[in-house]
């Protein structure tokens, strides 16, 4: 693609862009909603039909988690279908379909096909701008843009020897702009060895101070990632608490973890359960993720601890479980990231 037809076609993208900021009908945004609230509990087939009616009616974001849903269903393949649903975002001002695109003609011709640069270059060209107007969603993007781009050897040894990347300073450059998800970001780019951090106990404080910024917004990975942390800092109080944070703002494995403990406190050999033991609350808790999301590590663990409750104590706790857990508020999510594997 030429240069001056690439900047017209991303001028074309940008009035496209204005134009889906429309909001969907009533019923058509609830069916996105429960599309997307599948979606996040990893039932993208039962997701599908929802979002279809979205893409239908011209949610970019609909489109997008349509192409999602579809690579899934082939595990993470880059299928017809999927591409399809990717170009169809991707014409509508979508950096993420564009860069999926990039990905799925590299990954099914074995190598970058002629054309397939252009709409990398074209996510670059729609985004930056957006950066210069502060936008710190637009400076993620960048991230994810840049981490494509430099995905090579030399940017391998660059984070190994703690170079910065053009990737890396995007990232922190949305987290320092307070978007929760690169603060997240960046706190597991610091737990994973960015930085210079002589002793394990700072690298935690540093990485904390991020996760920290992020919880505060109630970002519910971040408070998954405060549990993690103060566990590894011997702060078990606060773990804890940490734990009921992220249960009570939908997080499906911290919700389990937490009826887990409930049930049985002595399972994990980590320390993470300082909770009185009442089996009542942690069947309850179990018993209302099999019926919501038909889970089987929650049936398991009810499975395993049998004897804890009579029969007697099941129909209390079933009874609790339909009462105040199944169908909580907010919706219970696996939170993945919108641009994953």
């Amino acid at each position: 693609m030429a240069k001056a037809t690439r900047l017209l076609f991303v001028f074309w993208l940008s009035l496209m862009w204005s134009i889906n900021s429309w909001a969907l009908p009533a019923d058509i945004q609830a069916a996105k909603d429960e599309g997307m609230r599948l979606y996040n509990i990893g039932h993208s087939t039962a997701a599908m039909p929802y979002l279809r009616q979205a893409a239908d009616a011209g949610d970019v974001d609909a489109m997008y988690y349509m192409g999602e849903s579809e690579r899934r269903q082939k595990m993470m393949g880059f299928t017809t279908a999927a591409m399809e649903w990717y170009l169809k975002a991707a014409e509508q001002g979508d950096p993420y379909a564009m860069l999926r695109l990039f990905q799925g003609g590299a990954y099914i011709g074995g190598e970058c096909p002629e054309g397939s640069d252009d709409w990398r270059e074209a996510a670059l060209e729609i985004t930056l701008p957006k950066t210069e107007a502060g936008d710190p969603e637009a400076m993620l993007a960048m991230y994810y843009i840049y981490a494509n781009l430099d995905a090579s050897r030399l940017t391998s040894v660059y984070n190994f020897l703690g170079i910065p990347t053009r990737a890396s300073k995007w990232l922190k450059r949305a987290a320092e702009a307070g978007l929760p998800e690169a603060q997240t970001r960046w706190g597991h780019h610091i737990m994973n060895g960015r930085g210079w951090y002589f002793t394990k106990s700072r690298r935690l404080e540093a990485a904390e101070s991020w996760f920290s910024r992020a919880a505060e917004q109630d970002y519910v990975p971040a408070m998954e990632q405060m549990e993690y942390v103060n566990r590894e800092q011997q702060d078990f109080d606060e773990s804890w608490k940490w734990m009921e944070q992220a249960s009570l703002h939908g997080s499906f494995d911290y919700r389990l973890g937490l009826g887990w403990c409930y049930l049985d406190p002595s399972y994990p050999p980590d320390q993470r359960c300082v909770n009185e033991k009442d089996p009542i609350k942690g069947w309850a808790i179990l018993y209302a993720l099999h019926v919501e999301l038909e889970d089987n590590n929650s049936e398991d663990i009810m499975d395993w601890n049998q004897e804890e409750l009579t029969a007697d104590q099941k129909k209390e706790a079933e009874a609790l479980a339909e009462a105040e857990w199944i169908g909580r508020q907010p919706p219970l999510s696996r939170f993945p990231r919108r641009f994953g594997f």
